[in-house]
């Protein structure tokens, strides 16, 4: 039996009910095989990353345990975003479900198709601030206190939503 490996996951989504998306995938992050859903984060609505012409995203972050390996547990993310129509049509453009695996345990993953942790989390709120609901005293892997990156990268137009 593989070991129980702890994983956080951003959610994102600026297309056809952006809030439902999201709330959607939420409860369907608990149906993947050997995947238990441990918390989620509130939803956020935050400015579009990239090009603007686009409408704003809501976003959350949610804490799964899994004993999947991280490229099936990328398998079964894609699957999701697949079943929610999503399309990969321009880079950090509009999309109905994005869904990153932001922290595979303590790991470092550099593959083609897996970068872990999440290369950008350290610079996007829509990200740092929700993980810090659901693990406010997380340290990450390379030694980086979520507390810290809190400081350098505020709320801003960063909105917190109640569900």
């Amino acid at each position: 039996m593989s070991p129980e490996i702890l994983c956080y996951i951003g959610l994102g989504s600026n297309l056809e009910d952006p809030r439902q998306q999201v709330t959607t995938a939420l409860a369907e992050l608990d149906l993947i095989p050997q995947t238990t859903l441990l918390q989620a984060s509130s939803l956020y609505r935050s400015d579009p990353v990239g090009p603007q012409d686009q409408p704003d995203f809501i976003n959350a972050v949610a804490l799964l345990r899994t004993t999947l390996e991280a490229h099936q547990l990328l398998d079964q993310l894609q699957q999701l975003e697949q079943s929610h129509r999503r399309v990969r049509k321009q880079h950090w453009g509009p999309r109905t479900l994005d869904l990153d695996l932001l922290l595979y345990g303590d790991e470092h993953i550099a593959t083609e198709r897996l970068s872990v942790p999440h290369p950008f989390m350290q610079e996007r709120s829509f990200v740092l601030w929700p993980l810090s609901e659901i693990s406010p005293g997380l340290v990450l892997p390379d030694g980086s206190r979520l507390s810290d990156l809190l400081v350098v990268n505020p709320l801003g137009t960063l909105e917190r939503i109640c569900i």
